[in-house]
């Protein structure tokens, strides 16, 4: 690349990088006061799962309106700059639906609410949440959250890092810099990925509609340029759960293990999406095959493959896999471990989880990708 238009080209990625990281905190004007952020949620015709954050957030700019880069630098002051608010009170409505939940002591809360109003065959479903404490009418906004079509066969939970993309999520600065100075086109997610995940959503006949939950190491405040990666690499959308700032242990300074909130995480998404099989996604770098493993032990016939992306390059490793594969094979499924998508791709042909079209088409993206 010339050397001219390196410093273009890294103008144009900071300008797009301070756009998303100052975007949760846009819509005020630079007014400033208490804000509600939710979360992607998910659901069924039963119950839905939603989380979000209340904060405060500083008050100044607001005549900067014009110019959009020191918009977005002012915006991403104050969001490096709000605080949470603890022990809120927000309100949750859909239809005749409501709850009431409280934040925690970093201004997260979690709503798991009963539905009464079976909701309609649609994909994505608004959802209302005001504060009431403390008391705020500004303080309201407009949530989400994912339903299966009723063609739905199965449902995927996959990870994200080491899976979907390469070590460097939990790296702000990294990720930012690939995702945005290099584009889509950059060596961030694994070859072959996009249409893999396409294909699981649309399923073997072409148009099940699966729904695809994520869940991550990353921290929170990467959640919006999680959102955007799946956007430019044509990842299927749907709700991404955060395993970090979640799970906080009363009375402890110290989150739990990732493996055992990822095991609660999961577990919570097969209890709401009870007459669903599932599909399990990981990688061999952590502890995924042996919480799939445990997940399939906990309920039998529910899971119906496991695909493991071989990153460890470790015999040992592979070794203490394969004895696991031996016993997910007992219990009637499937533990494939594989380095590349196609093989995982070729596999879930042979299933009858995807399309044979479908595979046609991991392998012409990937070769593309690699």
């Amino acid at each position: 690349m010339p050397l001219r238009r390196q410093p273009i080209k890294l103008a144009v990625a900071l300008r797009k990088a301070l756009h998303i990281l100052a975007s949760p905190v846009k819509g005020d004007n630079g007014r400033g006061g208490l804000f509600i952020h939710a979360y992607r949620g998910y659901g069924s015709s039963q119950q839905l799962f939603l989380m979000g954050r209340v904060f405060h957030q500083p008050g100044f700019g607001s005549r900067l309106r014009e110019d959009r880069v020191r918009r977005d630098l002012i915006d991403l002051l104050r969001r490096l700059l709000r605080k949470p608010v603890v022990n809120a009170k927000v309100r949750v409505c859909y239809k005749d639906a409501e709850q009431i939940v409280h934040t925690d002591r970093h201004g997260f809360f979690r709503v798991s609410m009963a539905l009464s109003t079976m909701p309609s065959d649609v994909l994505w479903h608004s959802i209302d949440l005001s504060l009431i404490d403390p008391v705020d009418e500004r303080a309201t906004t407009t949530g989400e959250f994912f339903t299966p079509a009723s063609t739905a066969r199965y449902g995927v939970i996959s990870d994200i890092d080491d899976t979907v993309v390469y070590t460097g999520v939990a790296s702000t600065a990294r990720m930012m810099w690939r995702l945005f100075a290099q584009g889509a086109e950059s060596r961030m997610v694994f070859p072959g990925v996009s249409a893999l995940y396409q294909a699981f959503y649309d399923g073997a006949s072409g148009h099940q509609g699966n729904p695809m939950l994520y869940v991550s190491r990353a921290p929170w405040s990467i959640y919006q340029v999680l959102v955007e990666f799946f956007r430019m690499h044509h990842i299927p959308v749907g709700p991404i759960l955060i395993l970090r700032e979640w799970g906080l242990k009363r009375g402890s300074l110290l989150p739990r293990r990732a493996k055992d909130h990822k095991l609660e995480v999961i577990r919570q998404m097969l209890a709401i999406y009870k007459d669903l099989p599932f599909v399990l996604i990981g990688d061999s770098g952590q502890h995924d095959p042996e919480v799939y493993t445990r997940i399939l032990r906990e309920h039998p016939g529910r899971i119906i493959g496991i695909y493991i992306r071989d990153v460890s390059n470790d015999a040992g490793r592979e070794e203490s896999i394969a004895t696991l594969a031996h016993e997910v094979k007992a219990a009637g499924s499937d533990l494939m471990l594989a380095s590349d998508s196609l093989v995982m791709a070729q596999h879930a042909v042979e299933q009858g989880l995807i399309s044979a079209d479908a595979l046609n088409t991991v392998k012409l993206v990937q070769d593309q990708e690699e």
